[in-house]
């Protein structure tokens, strides 16, 4: 077969002068050859309970409506990949064809994720989990040999605990030598206490306040030098258990679960102990980083070490409030100032917080500047082409300090979000023709920010790749 790029795809390559990169598209493993790898790695057994994951969802059909919450089921995704474009599903699916199309899509070179693997990295069963894992890394780095000068296949990292983490780092990066990651960006770990009810679960998100120290896991992957990329789905926790629509749930999912994980990463202070390392948020947007970044400046000013002393109860006059309210107070209010130290505590109990009062402090942050560095340089945000909120990520009107964010191009070829995996270039194109981008800001999208993500803790990622010389 032929494959030709379209008038569009032509015309928009002939007006740039810069690679394209797709930081984002999937690959759709081919689930035989990963359960053959699966049994050499963990048994016949362990393969029968993937089957049961991969044979699709009728086991929550047919789950009753009023015991769904108990077991934490909830209406996930369904016909999710391409099936009326078969040469589409073909192509997520064969390294070979993937590679042979890259040009009539218009893109130099891609990262691609996984499908079924993603699903898996928070699974509750250990065993399946860290094995699909590491069958899934094999099948990445086998079907790809030949291929790595326009693709990079992305390994799969579960993160439940740091050691499982580390021990996949070591094999898929340190052995395979797979030299991207995507890791789960939080935990659902059981309730204390509630252990027998599969739906009752807390969110770990892996930094702040988590269960675990994951600093070795940040330490490995500075050591290794791979930047660690989160593509954790926001379905099944919070707002979005519907047990009826996947539209419902998935609105907003992909940044909601992105938000939580930047916040604890950046309160947890990842950042500035481990300053060699990128971190990027995929498939969510730009706009609730935005929102993060703005809300920050905010909090740090009004509940930062210092601001926090305008509320401290210690500082309030009391012979002034009796004063005020004694003269403005209405009736009822003066009859009653007697009264004045009942429920004073609500909101306003001088006890509080019982510790630290600088809730920054474990950021490490010395204050507005380094707020503005690590979303500006350190932070990375993965949106899909037809996304119009793209163009906020570089609006420093709108933007506190003027910043420009790092909005990253990511395409999800693979998945249902495109119909036609052809038209993911004069998607992205169309914030140059609505004048929402300049050149130079589209180049930034389209390819800079993607370099600066992977060789900021790999300077030689694109070595022996076809845009060597171009990044």
């Amino acid at each position: 077969m032929n494959f030709v790029r379209s008038d569009a795809v032509a015309k928009i390559r002939q007006k740039i002068d810069h690679p394209v990169i797709d930081g984002d598209g999937h690959v759709i493993e081919y689930y035989p050859v990963v359960r053959d790898l699966l049994v050499e790695e963990a048994g016949e057994s362990v393969a029968q309970r993937a089957d049961a994951m991969m044979s699709g969802s009728g086991a929550i059909r047919d789950l009753p409506r009023d015991q769904m919450h108990r077991f934490g089921a909830f209406r996930a995704t369904w016909w999710g990949v391409p099936s009326e474009n078969t040469l589409d599903r073909a192509t997520s699916i064969a390294p070979d064809l993937m590679h042979a199309r890259l040009d009539e899509l218009g893109v130099d070179f891609a990262l691609l994720f996984g499908t079924s693997s993603l699903g898996m990295l928070g699974n509750q069963d250990e065993e399946l989990r860290r094995a699909f894992a590491r069958a899934n890394n094999r099948y990445y780095a086998e079907l790809f040999c030949g291929h790595r000068d326009r693709m990079e296949p992305v390994a799969v990292i579960p993160m439940v605990t740091p050691d499982e983490a580390i021990a996949e780092l070591d094999f898929a990066v340190g052995e395979l030598g797979l030299k991207a990651i995507v890791m789960s960006g939080l935990a659902l770990r059981p309730i204390p206490g509630a252990e027998d009810v599969p739906g009752a679960k807390w969110i770990d998100t892996l930094a702040h306040d988590s269960d675990y120290d994951y600093d070795p896991v940040w330490a490995r992957c500075e050591e290794l030098g791979v930047s660690p990329t989160f593509h954790q789905p926001g379905l099944g926790w919070g707002s979005r258990v519907s047990r009826k629509s996947y539209v419902y749930n998935h609105l907003g999912h992909f940044a909601a679960a992105g938000e939580a994980t930047c916040r604890s990463i950046f309160l947890g202070g990842v950042p500035k102990r481990f300053p060699k390392l990128r971190f990027a948020f995929l498939e969510g947007g730009v706009a609730w980083g935005l929102s993060l970044y703005s809300a920050m400046f905010g909090l740090y000013d009004k509940r930062g070490k210092q601001g926090i002393e305008h509320l401290n109860p210690a500082n309030l006059d009391r012979p002034l409030l009796l004063e005020l309210l004694g003269q403005f107070g209405s009736k009822a209010i003066r009859e009653r100032l007697d009264r004045i130290d009942e429920g004073s505590r609500f909101l306003s109990d001088p006890d509080d917080p019982g510790g630290d009062r600088d809730e920054f402090a474990e950021s490490g942050i010395g204050g507005p500047d380094d707020i503005e560095e690590i979303f500006t340089r350190r932070f990375y945000f993965g949106c899909e082409a037809d996304d119009p909120m793209n163009a906020l990520a570089f609006s420093k009107k709108i933007n506190p300090r003027g910043a420009e964010l790092q909005a990253l191009f990511a395409s999800d070829v693979g998945h249902w979000d495109v119909p036609d995996f052809r038209g993911i270039l004069p998607e992205a194109w169309e914030l140059i023709e609505r004048d929402l981008l300049d050149m130079s800001q589209f180049r930034a999208f389209m390819c800079g920010n993607t370099v600066s993500l992977l060789t900021g803790t790999n300077p030689d990622f694109f070595t022996g790749t076809v845009i060597e010389d171009s990044v």
